[in-house]
């Protein structure tokens, strides 16, 4: 090996070295002397950002997860709000589809599911508006459609099942109610994921594995 080349070799040995005792004296435990260097604390009272999912059209935004109290001391969000505002059209729509089934159905099942559907989620509606009023909040937000909501039918969608009978309402209504359940579904997660409020969180949860099961029945049905 030349000259040139044993010190390069040398000069590599005492650098790998030097960073060898650096890392060393970082990773040393209490009993170090050493003081760690430029070491700045995590804050700890700084509220933690939640991104908030906007509604349709809108982009989403970042809030102070527990800038909103709740009476009771809970802690809730605007994502939380949301979902609970939200979920009262959109369970009403499901109600409104379920009592078409009634007189319009051409199989039994259908019938079986529409009656679970209304026991299940009336009762929910119930517990949204209760919520909300907890809060002082108003179940509906000016200036916002529902038309754009996940899972919601149109209007002309709508009047086309309530048109129809026997097997032809039984597809139509079986592929409108997956749609809106999805809807809910996703709905559900968002909040689970976005929102502050434990008791939501069970809510959504709830709604979100019944609505799965829901869905199960009715691609069971022969049609």
């Amino acid at each position: 090996m030349s000259r040139r080349a044993y010190a390069i070799v040398a000069a590599l040995v005492v650098a790998v070295a030097g960073v060898a005792v650096a890392l060393g004296v970082r990773a040393a435990g209490p009993d170090d002397d050493t003081p760690a260097a430029s070491a700045s604390p995590s804050p700890t009272t700084s509220p933690v950002p939640v991104i908030v999912p906007g509604r349709p059209g809108e982009s989403a935004s970042v809030i102070p997860s527990d800038q909103l109290p709740a009476p009771d001391g809970t802690l809730y969000n605007a994502a939380d709000t949301f979902f609970m505002r939200m979920m009262i059209p959109h369970h009403a729509q499901a109600l409104e589809m379920a009592a078409l089934a009634g007189d319009r159905a051409g199989h039994a099942q259908i019938r079986s599911v529409a009656s679970r559907i209304t026991a299940a989620q009336k009762p929910e509606i119930a517990v949204f508006q209760a919520w909300l009023k907890a809060r002082n909040l108003s179940e509906t937000e000016d200036g916002h459609s529902h038309a754009g909501m996940k899972g919601m039918q149109p209007p002309d969608a709508m009047k086309a099942l309530a048109s129809l009978k026997g097997d032809a309402f039984d597809k139509m209504f079986v592929d409108m109610m997956v749609a809106h359940h999805e809807g809910a579904i996703a709905m559900a997660t968002d909040v689970v994921s976005y929102g502050r409020d434990e008791r939501v969180n069970e809510i959504a949860t709830g709604i979100a594995a019944e609505q799965q099961a829901e869905i199960g029945r009715m691609r069971q049905i022969p049609l």
